[in-house]
C-alpha cells in the first residue's frame, strides 16, 4: 500500500496507522488514503461540492430518482462468482468464474474480445491471466469504458491470525460486487440500449502482488490493456472503474489522482448522482489517493477515474481478509450505484 505524504510515499506499518500530518492510512496492504492538504486542492474539491449541490455527508434533500437497474439481480450474479471460490489467477475457480462472465455477456448479446496473456512473477512463477472485454453497440464510434477487476486476493494478508495469512479470500466486495454490478447493467442495457457504445472490461490480475511501494505482481490486466488497445486510437468519452461498491455501508468520496487527471469526468458522475438523490452516497469531498487499475489507463491518455469505497468495516476490517463475505454486501448499495451507472449512458 502508499501513503502520500509530504516529501514523498511511505510505507504504512499497521493496521488503523496515522501518517505523519494526521492522514489515515489504509491498513489493507493494498491502497491508500490521505486527507487533503494543499490548499488548491481544497478550492478545487470546493468548487466541485458547489457544482454537485451538496455541502455535507447528510442524506440527499433531493427525492431519490431510481432507474430500471436491478439491485437484487446485481447482488445475485454477485454471489455467483463467490460461488465458484476464490478467484486467484491460475486456479480452477478462477477458470470457471473467467467462463461464466464470458457466457453472460453473450447471453446479453454483447461482442466478447478476450486478451489473454502470461505474466512471470517476481517468484518467476508463471501466472495466467485474461482479460475479458464485453462490446455492447460494437459498431458506435462514442464509446465509454466501464472496468472492474474479477481475480481475488491469493492470500488474506490483513488477517490478525498467521495462520489465515496465508488462506485466499473469497472476495465478495472486491471484486465479486463489480462483476455483479456490470452483469445487471448489460441485463438492462439489452432491454433499452445505450446510444454509446459500451465497453464492459473485466480485468484481471489487480490484486496478485504487494502494493508497495513498490508496485509488484499488481494491477496486471489494467497495464496489459492500456499496452492493448482494442482500436486504434481507442479514447472513450469517458471511463469509470467500480471496484468495492458492494458494501452495505457504502460511502464513495472522490478520489484524487481522479480529480487531478480527469476531474470532468468526476464531475459528471458526483453531479448525476446528486441529481438522482445519491449524494449521501456519492461524497463530493476529495478524500483518497488511490493506487488502483485507473492508473494504468490514466497513464496511457485514456479519462478514467476511481469509484471505490476503501472503508470496508469497522476501520477497514474486512478488507483483504477472510471476512470479505457476501453478508457484508447490500442490494440496495448495489442499486444505488447501479442507477447512476446506468443513468450516466443514457
Amino acid at each position: 500500500m502508499r501513503q502520500r505524504a509530504e516529501g514523498g510515499w511511505q510505507r504504512a506499518v499497521g493496521r488503523g496507522q496515522r501518517a505523519e500530518g494526521g492522514g489515515q492510512i489504509d491498513p489493507g496492504g493494498r491502497r491508500t488514503a490521505y486527507r487533503v492538504r494543499r490548499t488548491a486542492f481544497l478550492v478545487f474539491a470546493l468548487a466541485l461540492v458547489a457544482a454537485c449541490g451538496r455541502k455535507s455527508d447528510a442524506p440527499a434533500t433531493v427525492p431519490v430518482v431510481t432507474t430500471e437497474f436491478d439491485g437484487e439481480a446485481a447482488l445475485r450474479y454477485a454471489g455467483e462468482q463467490v460461488a465458484f471460490g476464490p478467484r486467484v489467477p491460475g486456479s480452477e475457480g478462477h477458470r470457471k468464474a473467467g467462463d461464466w462472465i464470458v457466457a453472460q455477456m453473450q447471453q446479453r448479446g454483447a461482442t466478447v474480445v478476450e486478451q489473454t496473456w502470461t505474466h512471470t512473477t517476481k517468484t518467476g512463477k508463471k501466472l495466467p491471466l485474461r482479460n475479458i472485454l464485453a462490446r455492447l453497440n460494437p459498431g458506435a464510434t462514442q464509446r465509454v469504458l466501464y472496468l472492474t477487476h474479477w481475480d481475488t486476493r491469493p492470500f488474506a494478508d490483513m488477517e490478525t491470525d498467521p495462520a489465515n495469512q496465508v488462506k485466499p479470500i473469497l472476495g465478495a466486495n472486491d471484486a465479486a460486487s463489480g462483476v455483479g454490478l456490470f452483469v445487471a447493467l448489460a441485463d438492462a442495457l439489452q432491454k433499452k440500449p445505450s446510444a454509446y457504445g459500451v465497453d464492459l472490461l473485466f480485468v484481471d490480475g489487480e490484486d496478485y502482488g504487494e502494493f508497495g511501494p513498490p508496485l509488484v505482481d499488481v494491477l496486471l490486466g489494467s497495464e496489459y490493456f492500456a499496452s492493448h488497445l482494442p482500436d486504434p486510437g481507442y479514447k472513450p468519452v469517458f471511463g469509470i472503474l467500480f471496484d468495492m461498491i458492494g458494501d452495505a455501508d457504502l460511502r464513495i468520496p472522490q478520489e484524487i489522482n481522479s480529480l487531478e487527471q480527469a476531474p470532468e469526468v468526476v464531475q459528471r458522475v458526483w453531479s448525476k448522482a446528486a441529481e438522482m438523490g445519491r449524494g449521501g452516497i456519492f461524497v463530493p469531498r476529495a478524500e483518497q489517493s488511490i493506487t488502483d487499475d485507473h492508473i494504468p489507463l490514466l497513464k496511457a491518455g485514456l479519462k478514467v477515474i476511481d469509484v471505490i469505497d476503501l472503508d470496508y468495516g469497522p476501520g477497514n476490517s474486512y478488507h483483504h481478509t477472510l471476512q470479505d463475505t457476501m453478508d457484508k454486501l447490500s442490494a440496495a448499495s448495489l442499486k444505488a450505484v447501479g442507477d447512476v451507472a446506468l443513468a450516466l449512458l443514457r
